[in-house]
């Protein structure tokens, strides 16, 4: 089973949320401060991190940021409100889902598999390294590169890429990438599209304001190329 670590300041959720995920067969590191959790990162080695966003001292969004500066460890964003500003600033930060609290733990524990599997989807049966003008996709090893240079995508950054560049050309609008890269059903987390391309964006474009990559159709949605 997934290593969680859990990083959540009100004692009652933490404990919660690790007994449920205790309970369900993960191993679960909790602590109560963003401090504390960096420095949990090294030792721990968690397969991914459950962070509250409002945390004393060294914020959740900061503490994200953190994490994605170092590597492409899976982050889970806590909230206790589902307001826009607040989940579209931890997603910018570089969460890959997030959480309104409270939520049931089998709410919890399927983000987290969602998360963590494996990429799937329409890039079956492709050949396992691709080159699409300056990147290089490999499907088997899961990674990107830039013009040789290896990027380091969050893996919603890279679900997303794969799944959008599987089909290219094809338009996927909001409701089929929450479906087939996040597994969500639920319209209103098209903010978890958006958020995603536009960091997707701003590590494998030129300019990301004019992309080569990742298109928008206005109305429609979203398309690989053409290049």
């Amino acid at each position: 089973m997934p290593r969680v670590l859990l990083i959540e300041d009100d004692p009652s959720v933490r404990e919660g949320v690790e007994l449920g995920l205790r309970r369900r067969g993960h191993e679960v590191a909790a602590v109560a401060t963003g401090e504390e959790g960096l420095a949990a990162l090294p030792e721990l080695r968690p397969d991914l991190v459950l962070l509250d966003l409002m945390l004393p001292g060294v914020n959740g969004v900061e503490v994200c940021r953190r994490i994605r500066e170092a590597g492409q460890l899976p982050i889970i964003m806590l909230t206790a409100r589902g307001d826009d500003f607040d989940v579209v600033i931890g997603l910018e930060a570089g969460a890959d889902d997030y959480i309104v609290k409270p939520a049931r733990t089998e709410v919890i524990e399927a983000r987290i598999r969602a998360v963590l599997r494996r990429i799937e989807g329409p890039g079956a049966g492709r050949p396992a390294v691709e080159r699409h003008g300056e990147l290089t996709l490999d499907r088997t090893g899961l990674t990107v590169a830039k013009a040789g240079r290896p990027l380091a995508l969050a893996p919603s950054e890279l679900r997303l890429l794969l799944h959008l560049s599987g089909a290219p050309e094809q338009v996927f609008s909001r409701q089929q990438l929450l479906e087939h890269v996040w597994e969500h059903s639920y319209h209103a987390d098209a903010r978890l599209v958006d958020a995603c391309v536009r960091r997707l964006r701003n590590k494998i474009e030129d300019v990301p304001g004019s992309p080569r990559y990742i298109q928008t159709l206005r109305g429609f949605g979203y398309r690989f190329g053409p290049l």
